[in-house]
């Protein structure tokens, strides 16, 4: 007869946001250079020069841009980040594709969103990543009705926003 002391321990799985670190734009350069992510993001990569520039020109160090470094279980998995552009407040994130389905951006959303006060916030999302879409609808995000067409982006983007 089995003892509820035998049986394994089931461990929470666990996100932690920290500041992005120099040593995290490899892995970050990584997962902006694959192909697949930048299909369902509808965003092509930066080149290694460009993505340096716009990482320590843009974002490292600037004090209107939050960026955070994404842990799972102690490993780094992506980055999440908060900017304002043309009067807008946005947040995005990348997540290795290695990570997506569990829960990872959903839990980060839960953790990130309390650090950001600007409100409206709003966030563009490809019309066929239904996952990302979901992950806005859970934590208060509506659909705008407004398509989004950046020069860098392969197709118009649906708009979300938190009011």
């Amino acid at each position: 007869m089995s003892n509820e002391r035998d049986k394994p321990l089931k461990t929470q799985r666990s996100v932690s946001l920290r500041p992005v670190e120099e040593t995290d734009l490899e892995a970050i350069f990584a997962h902006q250079s694959d192909p697949i992510a930048n299909q369902l993001a509808q965003f092509p990569p930066r080149d290694r020069e460009a993505f340096f520039k716009h990482w320590h020109g843009n974002i490292l160090g600037q004090v209107n841009v939050l960026a955070r470094a994404i842990d799972f279980d102690g490993k780094f998995v992506g980055n999440i980040g908060h900017w304002h552009s043309d009067g807008q407040a946005l947040i995005g994130y990348w997540i290795d594709r290695d990570y997506w389905g569990k829960g990872i951006a959903t839990q980060t959303l839960a953790q990130f969103l309390p650090l950001v006060s600007a409100r409206p916030l709003f966030a563009e999302v490809a019309k066929h990543n239904l996952a990302s879409q979901r992950v806005l609808l859970k934590h208060g995000f509506v659909l705008t009705g407004q398509l989004i067409q950046e020069s860098q982006d392969t197709e118009a983007l649906l708009e979300f926003v938190l009011r």
